[in-house]
This record gives structure tokens, sequence and C-alpha cells, in this order.
């Protein structure tokens, strides 16, 4: 096929919309990394320069990288270490072991002597994760990042395994070496902060002791989402870190937010269908400048404008897209906006049994009538009856044991909690529960609960008076 034919082929519908699928669902999974971060650049920018001068000239450093959840922290790292591979320089010595995922599996004969960073031995530096959920004490800490650098096992032909002989054995093999020969490692800590409730802080200490001295260049970039961290941490440690500290802080505004709505939604110049490409767009177009959109997205941005949630919307609207209807319109950005921001407890209640859902208003009517004190399953079993008795005639009167495994399902869904510091020893229908729902949330669940019979809704209605 000539290059022409090859330019202005076009594609079954099917065919386009599965390519579309590929495309935007793995941009917001965040499974590819952006070309070029966009409103970071002198963040990325400072980051880059740290990294490359321990990378190529052996400076050791340490930063952290602080902002709220979503704000891009995790995907500025990686850029910039995607980036810092394509230089020529960094190039031949760059070698990640990754916390999760794939990992290159190394011979384990390279690492037979505490010079394990030689660049003699292993031409390259070396990139260690570690997460702070994962690795919950420094004794787990330091065993990943042994298995990380393959150095679980070895050490000639001596065996170890204890905290001691892995933290002795990681510091002599940092600190033998120097700048001109070591090869650089790169420690990464995700959830800094919790590194820094570790029992004395020995991790943190001795790898901030170390990229303070001229020995094995090394690299420590914490990830966090706390700006008080710096007050976390001993005071031995903070006067070993070098206070660099990259901040992001959003300060998008809303037009810029439209535009990484419509950059998020279109396709690339490279899709194999140019036609539908730029229908495809120019739909995308539409749909940003359409009012009852920018209401919708309007809500979202004064909600959160971190990405992850963004994203989440775009998902929903994209899972919508089908050969019947192979654009966004309006009303599928409206439907996804009304399930981000639906209540996940009120759905709960809709799976509820009838027993279950008068139960939960019995509980309310309790919380009406003594202003909030604790219940108990006994007061709720009482309430309940006297509805039955009062009201309903169409109602089953249940056992005491059917009501018991009912009230211990609504305490599995974590519907109610028991009071803090509630006795053990006392019996299963004594003790002191709370509800975690309020009105407005009982009242949405019987409002669409399918077939709620009538006096049920009566009495909801009395108890809420």
């Amino acid at each position: 096929m000539s290059k022409r034919k090859a330019r202005d082929a076009h594609l079954p519908v099917g065919e386009c919309i599965k390519q579309v699928q590929q495309i935007l669902r793995e941009r917001f999974c965040e499974r590819r990394l952006p070309d070029r971060l966009e409103g970071v650049e002198a963040q990325y920018k400072h980051l880059l320069e740290l990294l490359r001068r321990t990378a190529i000239h052996g400076e050791s450093n340490s930063v952290l990288i602080v902002g709220p959840r979503g704000a891009g922290k995790t995907t500025l790292l990686q850029c910039v270490l995607r980036d810092l591979q394509k230089e020529e320089k960094v190039q031949k010595n760059l070698l990640q072991v990754h916390l999760n995922g794939a990992k290159p599996h190394l011979n384990s004969s390279q690492f037979k002597n505490p010079h394990v960073c030689w660049k003699s031995e292993l031409d390259g530096w070396v990139c260690v994760f570690a997460a702070g959920l994962l690795q919950t004490d420094d004794r787990i800490a330091l065993k990943e990042i042994t298995r990380q650098l393959h150095l679980e096992n070895v050490v000639g032909d001596k065996v170890f395994g204890s905290f001691a002989e892995n933290l002795a054995f990681l510091l002599e093999a940092l600190k033998k070496g120097n700048r001109s020969s070591s090869c650089p490692v790169l420690f990464v800590l995700d959830e800094f902060d919790l590194f820094a409730h570790h029992k004395n802080q020995t991790l943190l200490y001795n790898l901030f002791d170390v990229s303070q001295s001229a020995q094995a260049p090394i690299a420590v970039v914490g990830v966090t989402c706390r700006l008080d961290v710096l007050e976390l941490l001993e005071k031995r440690v903070k006067s070993r870190f070098s206070h660099r500290q990259i901040h992001l802080l959003s300060s998008l505004n809303f037009t810029q937010y439209l535009e990484r709505v419509w950059t998020q939604l279109s396709l690339p110049d490279s899709f194999p269908d140019k036609k539908f490409a730029q229908e495809w767009n120019a739909g995308v177009k539409t749909l940003c400048e359409d009012k009852s959109v920018e209401e919708v997205l309007q809500r979202h941005f004064n909600s959160s404008k971190d990405f992850r949630s963004l994203h989440m919307l775009l998902m929903l609207c994209l899972s919508r897209v089908s050969v019947a209807k192979p654009t966004i319109k309006p009303a599928d950005l409206l439907e996804a906006s009304r399930m981000c921001f639906a209540d996940a407890t009120a759905n709960m209640l809709h799976g509820l049994s009838i027993l279950e859902l008068c139960l939960v208003i019995a509980m309310k009517h309790l919380n009406d009538v003594y202003e909030g004190e604790p219940f108990n399953l006994q007061m709720v079993h009482n309430e309940f009856k006297k509805f039955l008795h009062r009201k309903s005639n169409s109602m089953y009167n249940f056992e005491q044991p059917v009501v018991m495994k009912a009230f211990e399902h609504l305490q599995q869904l974590e519907l109610i909690r028991p009071v803090d510091g509630s006795s053990a020893k006392v019996q299963r229908e004594y003790q002191l529960m709370r509800l975690t729902l309020d009105h407005s949330q009982i009242m949405e669940a019987l409002q669409k609960y399918p077939q709620c019979p009538t006096d049920i809704k009566q009495w909801a209605m009395s108890a809420f008076g």
C-alpha cells in the first residue's frame, strides 16, 4: 500500500473505537508518562539537575518532593528518571531496580565483596525504591534494599540475615567508595513521613549520613504529602538532611483545567484514521464549550484539582462510548459526574434487606429521642417491636437470633460501630453502638429502595418528625 493510501485509510468504526479506548485508558490510568510536564517546569528542571549531578559527577544529594495526593509527585520523578536515561553520559550507566513489577535479575557473582557499587563491577548506577506503606519498619526496609541490590545472601561465603549484619554490610559497601570510582545509588522513599515514624529513624539517619560524607555517591529522594514532614525528623537526622524541598502545589485556574480536559480527551496526530480523529477532536472541543459541561467541570474543579479525580470522571465518560454512540455527549459527562459524587454509603443501603433497613430506621429514631446517645441491640429490637405492634400488620415478627444476625451484618458493613472503650466482656446484645449514617442518607436510600413497603416509609418519616 502506498504512503498516500495508508494515510487516507479509513478503519471500521468498531476498530476506531477500540483504538480510542486503548489510547485514552492508558492515558487515564497513567500507564504512559506524558511527553512534557505542564505547570511544573521549574520543579522538573531542579530535580533533573540534582539527579544529573549525582549520576554524572558523583555528587551526593538529598531532597524531598512535597505536595498533596494526586499533585503529580511520582509522575514528576518518573519523568525525570526517564529523561535522564536518554542522556548519553547516563544511558550506559543506568540500572533501575523497582519495588513492583518486572525486575532485572543480575548474577549474584557480581556482588561477592563489599565493593558492590563499583563501576568496575557493575558499570552502572542503581535506583532503589522503597515504600513506607509496605516497609513498615527499618528491618523490612533494609531487607528490601538488600533484595533490590541483590545482596540478600551474598557476602563472600557468609550468609547473614539479621538487621545489624545487613546494616553493617550495606554501610560498609557505601562508605568504602569514593566519588570517582563508585557507582551512584538513588534511594527513592515513597510515603517518606512513614519512615520518620520508624524506631530511632535508624535507616534515615544512616542514609543521610552517607549522603553528607565524601563516600559512595548517593541521592535520597523522599516523596510525601505532609508539609510538616521536617518536624517529624529527629535532631540528628535533620542535621544531616540538605533541607532541599520541591513543592508541588496546584496553581491551576479553571481555564487551564478546561484545557487539560480537552488535552486528555483529544486523540494524537498519529491515530491511524485521520478523519475519525478529526471528528473525535472536534466533538471534544464542542463538548468542552457546552455550558452544562462547564458547570459540571466547575463543580469538580472546586471539589478537587488533582488529576486522579479528573481521570476517574473522564474514564466513566469513556466507558459509555460504543459503536452505536461513537462520541462523548454532555449527558455522558453529567451521568459520570453523578456517579463520582454518589454517596457510597447511601448506595450500600439499597442492598439491605427489609429487616436490616427497619433496624437502621429504629437506630435513627433512638438517636433522635436520646440525642445521639449510644444504643444496643436490645434497645433497637424493642423499638422495632413497637413499630410492628403499632403500625404494621403486613410484616413478620422476626425472632431474636434473626434480628441479631441482621444487626451483626450492619456492623460488618460499618454502618454501625462499637463505642470506643466498650468492654469485650459485655454480651453482644448489650454492647453499645453508634450509627454512622445521617438523616439525609437514610431518606435518600428509602426513596430509591425497590418496592419499599409504605408502612416503613411512613414510620421513617414519623421518626424524623
